[in-house]
């Protein structure tokens, strides 16, 4: 039986000079999507949901439980390959600036070794993360019969982009840390120039029904959001990956071949 992976990715949107979502190419050596573009995020690890984050996160107690390890999860993978830290000193309502987030950025590598030590920052700098300010975008788990070892359960956030904040790809997981117009990233990958596997794509698309962050972000919290696990149904002789009709996606199939190509 494949094992089950919960996972966390955040889908930080700017609208400023146009409506863009920050994406990273993954390594093409990394086993899981490899050299394909993805939203920052990886899998959860057991600090994300230690009881100390209650007294580290502005909304923790606001926040449905089961979604708490996985905001901070999400935060912490955005600072690890991004250099995105999105957290506020505490007392503050505004986030931290760009000059001190890429200051803190000396500890990512340290973190991405020992993800405990992600807290202990947080914590020696007076921060609070913002995790009520992620909004609960989506939630994928591939099937079990495309997905032989691994399955990740992965909750999708998204939220407005840290201002003044500069995305820095790590160099080791992430290659390249860049902005996009949805648009921008689906012609990329119909074009052949990139890569991006069946989540990715179909949430790249959802991103498309709406024109700005606030309207994404007032449309994602509207929207009933239940986990997607994508079936296999055939016709014509041929296979695709598909997803209900009910979820609010523009595309709800794919060629399985293509769709596993990425």
């Amino acid at each position: 039986m494949s094992e089950i992976i919960p996972a966390a990715t955040i889908l930080l949107l700017r609208d400023e000079p146009d409506f863009e979502v920050l994406m990273i190419e993954r390594h093409a050596d990394i086993g899981f999507a490899g050299g394909a573009l993805v939203f920052p995020g990886g899998r959860m690890e057991i600090s994300d949901g230690a009881r100390e984050w209650a007294g580290l996160c502005d909304g923790y107690d606001q926040t449905p439980p089961e979604e708490r390890a996985p905001r901070v999860a999400a935060i912490r993978e955005a600072f690890e390959e991004a250099g995105i830290l999105y957290a506020r000193k505490a007392g503050e309502a505004t986030l931290i600036s760009g000059a001190y987030a890429e200051e803190l950025g000396v500890h990512r590598a340290a973190i991405e070794n020992d993800d405990t030590l992600f807290r202990k920052l947080i914590e020696e700098e007076g921060l609070r993360l913002a995790c009520d300010a992620l909004c609960l975008f989506a939630r994928w788990m591939p099937p079990a019969r495309v997905v032989h070892h691994r399955r990740y359960d992965t909750w999708f956030f998204a939220a407005k982009a840290a201002p003044g904040q500069r995305a820095l790809e790590d160099g080791n997981e992430a290659t390249e840390a860049i902005w996009l117009t949805p648009h921008a990233a689906l012609a990329a990958r119909d074009e052949g120039t990139r890569k991006m596997i069946f989540p990715t794509s179909r949430n790249v698309e959802l991103l498309t029904v709406r024109e700005t962050v606030d309207e994404t972000l007032q449309f994602a919290a509207r929207r009933k959001i239940e986990k997607i696990e994508p079936t296999i149904v055939e016709e014509d002789g041929e296979a695709y990956l598909a997803i209900p009709d009910d979820q609010g996606y523009p595309i709800t199939r794919e060629r399985i071949t293509t769709a596993m190509r990425g």
